[in-house]
């Protein structure tokens, strides 16, 4: 058997769940589990720190995001390119290469690192398929693949267009497998899985923006068409007063959290009935080897205790694989993207969320066994 038969996943969560889950990383590395970690699972925000973690290069992920803005990550386009373009230019793989290294060396590296990366990205092709996840590992995939993978998982699909993976149109990969526990739960070998999960926080939409678009057309009302455009700003301005969409882009900011938050809430949920169903099995068999040796012949009761032992050792039945999973969510400290315009991410903020995602797992990792998890030294 394999000593790295530790696995680690890693949800999507934008700025703030890269910046917690480098934290949460740190304190992982910090463990005596860190040299059994064989795998890591990661979507989005996910995809990138794994990549990082798998290489060993934490130190200058964190370099990386304390100098990190939102325009080095979705830049706005200019007006006269909307909507045919996105509403950004996903600047991001350009940052990295200038800033880390080129995604396809970082892929190289991963192909020869002894922990393997999965990321997971979400297919928009437009072809008849039953499964639009799209699952890639770095000791399969061929590093220019995997590159495009990486940088597809963190194309949050409200800003920017879908990217090329090999022969597929691929986007974030939180539409379908955001919080990718279960992947790991099945991977053969694997007697432990410990997981950060991004607890996020939305930003309101809200009519600011259409209410001052309002208040500065109003001088014009005597015009017919700015009259019914005033109609239609004060119909949305109405809308959100009763709690519906203001737009059809809050529509669609709604629909997305949805989806990724009943993704996760579904994976947690099997995750846990897997487990049960594990410990029955397990409460099952030593009920079964019980009764045969309970109802054998006193001469063949070892017999049958082997036999029922036997059958069920032939049985491809999943097996008990704990689980430590760390939820966090940025609070107070949370940095945000806007639709046009971004505040800068101060260093301090980044730093306060670093630390947030250590605590979180530390605690954790200290209720689920403190002498298993302390320093090797």
């Amino acid at each position: 058997m394999s000593d790295r038969n530790v696995a680690i996943v890693l949800s999507g969560g934008g700025v703030n769940g890269v910046l917690l889950e480098l934290g949460f990383l740190r304190r992982v590395r910090a463990s005596a589990l860190w040299p059994r970690v064989g795998a890591i699972y990661g979507t989005s925000a996910g995809a990138l720190t794994g990549t990082m973690a798998a290489l060993d290069r934490l130190d200058d992920l964190e370099e990386f995001l304390l100098e990190l803005q939102p325009r080095d990550v979705f830049a706005p386009q200019r007006l006269w390119q909307l909507p045919l373009n996105g509403l950004h230019h996903y600047a991001l793989p350009a940052t990295i290469a200038a800033r880390l290294s080129d995604p396809i060396e970082l892929a190289r590296g991963l192909a020869e690192a002894p922990i393997e990366v999965v990321v997971f990205t979400t297919d928009v092709t437009e072809r008849d398929e039953e499964s639009y996840e799209l699952v890639h590992s770095s000791h399969e995939a061929p590093p220019e693949t995997m590159a495009q993978a990486m940088l597809a998982s963190a194309a949050i699909s409200a800003l920017v267009l879908p990217l090329p993976v090999a022969d597929r149109i691929a986007t974030d990969g939180g539409w379908v497998r955001n919080f990718p526990l279960g992947h790991a739960l099945e991977r053969p070998g694997v007697d432990l899985v410990v997981a950060f999960r991004h607890l996020p926080r939305y930003a309101h939409v809200g009519a600011e923006p259409l209410v001052r678009l309002r208040a500065r057309l109003q001088r014009f009302r005597a015009v017919p068409p700015v009259r019914a455009l005033i109609a239609q700003l004060e119909e949305a301005e109405a809308r959100e007063r009763r709690g519906e969409p203001v737009h059809f882009g809050d529509m669609l900011a709604r629909l997305m959290r949805v989806t990724i938050q009943q993704n996760t809430a579904v994976e947690e949920r099997l995750a846990a009935e897997r487990e049960a169903a594990c410990r029955e099995l397990d409460a099952l068999r030593a009920d079964l080897v019980e009764l045969a040796r309970e109802h054998a012949r006193p001469g063949r009761r070892a017999r049958a205790q082997r036999a029922v032992e036997d059958r069920f050792a032939r049985t491809a039945l999943p097996g008990s694989v704990p689980s430590i999973v760390v939820r966090g969510s940025a609070g107070a400290d949370g940095l945000e993207h806007g639709v046009r315009v971004s505040p800068e991410w101060p260093e301090r903020a980044k730093r306060a969320l670093i630390a947030r995602g250590w605590e979180a797992a530390d605690a954790e990792l200290r209720a689920f066994d403190v002498g298993l998890l302390e320093q090797a030294s």
